[in-house]
């Protein structure tokens, strides 16, 4: 078992989980099952309704590094139009008139993840995402993600990178929003989110999540529920971006570092 290490960061995501085709859209306070299946899917190519089998081994872990500010974003759909133009109804109608909705994002949240599996797979899905059949997005197709994007494609040991090696992101230090780290401070608590109770955690949360993926199919989008394990780990202080350099800067020092040394980029020779 090998794995795949991926930094999810941009102005906003949305990670929708009960919400689907109603006025309000919801999003999930970290990155949903579905949705990292969906990035992955897309990455390789997958057609909206094929099965979903080969993603069923894979395993998410989840590092939360900067859980965001919720933001609602008010839309409107299909106004302006004739009739036959705007929205359809259950029964094989037109609304007629625009819909509103209410749109939930994540504003400037990060997040690690790590995906492990089979080595075969972990290898075709590693060089799918270096060359991706469609771009990815953020649970969204406005929202993009930041750069960098895939930190590694085949680790030995991600879950020991996530708690050991790969930088944070800078905490918030308006008190709104979260407390500063002390500046004296050897470690920083990083919430997780397993999908396997880790053994040597403390006190592991459990929670049930609606996202797991079942069909991405057009008109049968199914999915079943799943429990996922939240803990509070305790990282080296030494991740944060302190001194002159930023936390992308750090994070080109870490993909590089690892990339000449372990992982050759494939060619575009």
């Amino acid at each position: 078992m090998t794995g795949l290490l991926l930094r999810l960061a941009g102005p906003l995501q949305s990670w929708g989980e009960r919400s689907a085709f109603s006025a309000v859209r919801d999003t999930a306070p970290f990155p949903t099952r579905s949705g990292l299946t969906g990035i992955l899917a897309a990455a390789e190519g997958l057609p909206r309704g094929a099965a979903l089998d080969g993603y069923a081994d894979l395993e998410l872990t989840v590092r939360v590094d900067r859980p965001g500010v919720l933001l609602t974003d008010f839309h409107t759909v299909g106004g302006g139009y004739p009739a036959r133009f705007t929205a359809a109804t259950s029964g094989g109608k037109n609304k007629g008139d625009a819909v509103i909705t209410r749109r939930h994002y994540l504003a400037d949240a990060v997040f690690v993840i790590a995906v492990t599996g089979p080595d075969q797979r972990i290898n075709e899905i590693g060089a799918a995402l270096q060359r991706p059949y469609w771009a990815p997005y953020l649970g969204r197709r406005s929202c993009v993600p930041d750069e960098p994007f895939l930190l590694r494609h085949t680790v030995a040991d991600p879950i020991a990178e996530l708690l050991t090696e790969i930088p944070l992101a800078s905490p918030y230090t308006d008190e709104r929003l979260g407390r500063p780290m002390p500046p004296a401070a050897q470690s920083v608590p990083i919430t997780f989110v397993w999908e396997q109770p880790p053994t040597d955690s403390r006190d592991p949360v459990p929670l049930t999540s609606h996202d797991h993926p079942v069909s991405f199919g057009e008109h049968e989008r199914a999915h079943t529920k799943r429990r996922i394990y939240r803990t509070v780990e305790y990282l080296p202080a030494s991740l944060l971006d302190h001194g002159e350099q930023t936390v992308h800067e750090r994070l080109i020092d870490y993909v590089t570092h690892h990339t000449s040394r372990t992982e050759p980029m494939e060619s575009t020779a």
